[in-house]
């Protein structure tokens, strides 16, 4: 007698699935995160969450590659890979930022609670992409904020109007970067993006025991990343051939 009936195994599901699941592991990396952060483990938190982006990075063209869309049509992608990256771009910055004390009592908790109340609204902007593909208002990028703030070891001056500026201008109609997609200045854009990425991995490997040619080198391709969307939407003949 025969229990089960044999049917061919399902492989174009399977494979479709299993990005899904790469992309939930992301929420797994970010756990590991907070609880090196309640620890006070600040550069094992920075490790975990850099193991997220990657992640992140790896499983859009993946996705594309095995047709998850196609394949899988009533499981939404899109909407995991939100739910992920608002844990690893803004809860737990924000939750590192107020572990650390770095702006002091009780500023530490305001500044994390208005990260995560503006990013929560922004991620219900539908138009928070232009048709070149810049974000429209900050684009909730904590992740690389709090880690700026972390490698400069910034003062709680520094710290303060860094977060309060950019959860104003989470709201305002300036142009943020997206170094990939954005085809103007992109070798450049891309270029320095990688260097300040190498420059950041450095401190890390120091424990942000970081030297002072670190520091600067971090701090100018960081400045050139957050502006030079606002830059090229004031010259919009900038960067076209």
């Amino acid at each position: 007698m025969k229990f089960f009936n044999y049917r061919r195994v399902p492989y174009a599901e399977i494979r479709a699935f299993s990005v899904h699941i790469l992309t939930a592991s992301g929420s797994f990396l970010a756990f590991l995160g907070v609880v090196a952060a309640a620890e006070h483990r600040f550069v094992d938190m920075f490790w975990w969450l850099g193991l997220a982006l990657l992640v992140d990075g790896i499983d859009g063209p993946i996705a594309r590659k095995v047709r998850v869309k196609e394949v899988l049509p009533n499981w939404s992608g899109d909407t995991l890979d939100n739910v992920i990256d608002y844990v690893t771009y803004v809860l737990l910055p924000a939750f590192a930022l107020y572990q650390s004390g770095m702006i002091g009592e009780p500023w530490s908790f305001v500044a994390a609670g208005a990260i995560v109340v503006s990013s929560a609204i922004y991620y219900a902007d539908m138009g928070m992409k232009t048709d070149e593909y810049f974000f429209s208002g900050f684009p909730v990028v904590w992740n690389m904020v709090v880690f700026t703030l972390f490698v400069i070891q910034a003062s709680e001056l520094t710290a303060s109007i860094v977060v309060f500026v950019s959860v104003v201008l989470t709201f305002l109609p300036i142009n943020f970067l997206h170094p990939v997609r954005v085809q103007r200045l992109r070798p450049l854009n891309l270029g320095i993006f990688l260097l300040w990425s190498a420059l950041g991995i450095y401190a890390l490997l120091l424990h942000f025991a970081t030297p002072a040619w670190v520091v600067t080198g971090f701090v100018v391709t960081g400045i050139y990343l957050y502006v030079i969307g606002f830059v090229l939407q004031i010259f919009p003949s900038l960067g076209r051939k």
